[in-house]
């Protein structure tokens, strides 16, 4: 019995086609400028706001059980935060935060949570105790930020009313790796 030979695809190349430019460049002006091209985003500097439709989201995760905890905050004001941060996280809790002055508050003699700051200037990481290992770093909260961000984008844009609902669901898948009947009973205060 002879085998059959196989032969490579039959789908012949498209032909090339002639370039007709719809688009403008970056050079050219619009051509109306009465009807400006619209602006893609929210590129406002300086840090967000409820009010310049940049809410800023507050986050924390404990670095021994990898409980992750994030809220929508109005700014980032000491007063916010402190708030936030003050019903979130245990009295003897060592905070790490950047440098922000925001959270200067957590140096005061009356606190007694501990702040650790890392100067991203200088580095990343941070060894303050001399034993080689960099202990002072917010790399943790970066990472699920990376995945906060990720799980967003599929939206294209949040409007800042429903944007801690957004948050919140990801929290839930973020903290519980398996909705049980448990879960859905304390959800649903049953």
């Amino acid at each position: 019995m002879a085998r059959r030979r196989r032969r490579g695809c039959r789908i012949q190349k498209s032909k090339p086609t002639r370039c007709i430019r719809t688009r403008g460049k970056k050079s050219d002006p619009h051509r109306n400028p009465d009807d400006p091209p619209r602006r893609r985003a929210n590129k406002a500097r300086g840090r967000g706001t409820y009010e310049n439709d940049r809410p800023p989201v507050l986050g924390m995760v404990g670095r021994e059980t990898g409980w992750a905890c994030f809220r929508v905050c109005v700014d980032t004001k000491e007063e916010t935060i402190r708030w936030a941060v003050a019903g979130e996280t245990a009295e003897e809790a060592c905070i790490f935060t950047d440098e922000n002055r925001s959270y200067l508050w957590l140096e005061n003699e009356e606190e007694s949570r501990t702040r650790n700051a890392i100067d991203h200037s200088e580095g990343w990481a941070e060894d303050q105790d001399g034993d080689g290992i960099r202990e002072v770093h917010v790399n943790t909260i970066e990472g699920i930020w990376t995945s906060l961000r990720n799980r967003l984008r599929r939206f294209r844009g949040v409007h800042k009313d429903h944007l801690s609902g957004y948050v919140a669901m990801f929290e839930l898948a973020f903290n519980h790796d398996q909705i049980t009947p448990a879960l859905l009973q304390r959800m649903c205060g049953a």
